[in-house]
């Protein structure tokens, strides 16, 4: 039971719908009703401006770590199994929060705070990843997506291989990694493909770029 009471709680951390609620204060509208539909950093940018766009990231990783240490708190467990369990519900939550039916955000930045927790190397690494990609083609899908890729790559390098460890102490959180990561990789699936047509969102110093079946 106290498992199940701490994946609860973490996907019910994970739903609150931060980009939402900040721009609706600033704009009065539903920033899922432009852009990628989405309440996440990016869409809040191209909605209510970066400082909002900042601060609904912020929050979003905050909602990833805090989602871990309750769902510790709870069970009284430390286990990598409950946490990445717990994290992957705190992602779930953000992409289909219960408090505004099951429409939310895309999950990356819950998913930096939950890895922030289990493997904070390999997750500089995967956000170094993003912000080299992004430096060089102003896409952040693009980017969100291959620091998806290279997460699961940094734990087992960052974590395992060159340390010498046992498997059990990483493989639990590579585990999570691919499966947290091939949540939002589906959720990312407009992108994927306005990424192929080459229509996709780019940020540039004119702004956000946005095709109108973003």
């Amino acid at each position: 039971m106290s498992w199940a009471a701490a994946l609860a709680l973490a996907y019910l951390i994970g739903a609150v719908p931060c980009g939402f609620l900040i721009a609706k204060s600033l704009t009065g509208e539903d920033v899922r009703a432009s852009g990628s539909g989405s309440t996440g950093a990016t869409n809040v940018v191209r909605k209510a401006g970066l400082a909002a766009g900042l601060l609904t990231y912020v929050l979003d990783v905050l909602k990833g770590f805090l989602a871990l240490w309750v769902a510790a708190w709870v069970s009284g467990s430390t286990s990598p199994r409950l946490l990445g369990a717990a994290g992957l519900a705190a992602v779930l939550g953000h992409m289909f929060p219960v408090y505004l039916g099951l429409r939310g955000g895309k999950g990356v930045a819950t998913g930096v705070g939950v890895f922030l927790v289990l493997s904070p190397v390999a997750t500089l690494l995967a956000l170094l990843t993003w912000g080299l990609v992004f430096a060089l083609t102003r896409t952040v899908s693009l980017g969100s997506l291959l620091g998806v890729l290279v997460l699961p790559i940094g734990i087992w390098l960052c974590d395992g291989w060159w340390l010498g460890r046992a498997s059990e102490v990483w493989l639990p959180s590579l585990i999570w990694a691919v499966a947290i990561g091939t949540a939002i990789i589906a959720r990312h699936g407009g992108n994927l493909q306005r990424l192929y047509r080459g229509t996709e969102s780019t940020f540039r110093q004119t702004g956000w770029q946005t095709p109108p079946d973003s």
